[in-house]
C-alpha cells in the first residue's frame, strides 16, 4: 500500500493504517496488550468489551491505558484508531447486527359448528373484525388448537383454541352425540320407523312397540369421528299433537275413554 507503489485510491490512509499498527505491535507492552484482546477471542467487527481489569491501571498491574497505547481517533471523545476500529469494531457500535425480534404467537378462542367438526370442513370465521377462512380438522376436540401460520399480529402465527358452538339439534357428550326425538303417542305405543337427523344427514329409525318417553336409542358410528368413533343416542320424548279439527277431538275422546275404562278393568 506505498503510495509511492500502489496506485490504489487511498492506498495512502491504507498505508498510514498499516504503518501505525506496525508501531503499535512493535512495542512489547504494547504487543502483550494486543495478544490479551486477541486472547478474549474478539474478532474483527466485533463490539470491544475490555477483560477484567484491562485498561486503566489494569493490564498486568501495571499503569496501562489502552487509549493510550492504541492511540485516539482524534475526533474529541477518544477512542482508537481507524485501524483498530475496523479490527475490534466502533464502540459507537452495540455488537454485531441482530434481526428483528421474530413475532409472538396470539391466541383466540373459536366457537366452531358441529358439522364442520364430523366433516372436517373449512368455515368462515369472524375474529377482531377480521374474516378468516379456517380448515376444522375432522373430529378435532375442545381445547384442541389450530395453527393459522403468519396471521397473528405482526405476522406471528394465530393459535385458536377449539370449542364447539351450540347446537339447535345435538348435544355434545364426549364423542357421542345425543338428540332428542320427539314421537306420536301411537308411534310409541305401536311401534313406527321415523326420520332421524343426524351429523352425516337424515336416517331411518326403528322405535319398538310399547316405547316410553325417555328411552335412549343407539345409531352406532353416528356421533364424532375418532377412534373409535362416536355414537348418536336418540332420546324418545313422547308428545301428543294439537287437535286442529272436531274429528281430531272425537278420537281424542274415544282415545281417553278406552284408557279410562282400560284403567277400571285394572281396578276390577
Amino acid at each position: 500500500y506505498h503510495p509511492d507503489v500502489s496506485k490504489e485510491a487511498g492506498a495512502e490512509d491504507k498505508f498510514k493504517s498499516v504503518n501505525e499498527a506496525y508501531e503499535a505491535l512493535r512495542d512489547p507492552q504494547k504487543r502483550k496488550a494486543y495478544d490479551q484482546v486477541r486472547a478474549q477471542g474478539y474478532r474483527p467487527g466485533e463490539e470491544f468489551r475490555p477483560p477484567p481489569d484491562f485498561g486503566r491501571g489494569g493490564a498486568g498491574g501495571q499503569g496501562f491505558d489502552f487509549e493510550e497505547v492504541f492511540g485516539s481517533d482524534g475526533a474529541g471523545g477518544g477512542g482508537f484508531s481507524d485501524f483498530f476500529e475496523g479490527l475490534f469494531g466502533r464502540r459507537a457500535q452495540a455488537g454485531p447486527a441482530r434481526g428483528p425480534r421474530p413475532p409472538g404467537d396470539s391466541r383466540a378462542k373459536v366457537s366452531v359448528p358441529l358439522q364442520a367438526v364430523y366433516q372436517g370442513s373449512s368455515v368462515r370465521l369472524v375474529l377482531n373484525g377480521r374474516q378468516l377462512d379456517v380448515r376444522v380438522p375432522k373430529g378435532v376436540r375442545p381445547g384442541q388448537v389450530i395453527r393459522l401460520a403468519g396471521q397473528g399480529e405482526g405476522g406471528g402465527n394465530l393459535l385458536l383454541e377449539v370449542e364447539y358452538a351450540a347446537d339447535p339439534q345435538f348435544e355434545v357428550d364426549g364423542r357421542n352425540i345425543i338428540h332428542v326425538l320427539p314421537v306420536a303417542p301411537w308411534q310409541a305405543a305401536l311401534g313406527a320407523t321415523v326420520s332421524v337427523p343426524t351429523l352425516g344427514g337424515a336416517v331411518d329409525l326403528k322405535v319398538p312397540a310399547e316405547s316410553e318417553a325417555g328411552r335412549k336409542l343407539r345409531l352406532r358410528g353416528r356421533g364424532l369421528p375418532g377412534t373409535p368413533p362416536g355414537d348418536q343416542i336418540v332420546e324418545l320424548e313422547i308428545t301428543a299433537p294439537r287437535p286442529i279439527n272436531e274429528r281430531q277431538r272425537s278420537i281424542y275422546r274415544m282415545l281417553a275413554n278406552a284408557f279410562a275404562e282400560g284403567a277400571n278393568e285394572n281396578d276390577g
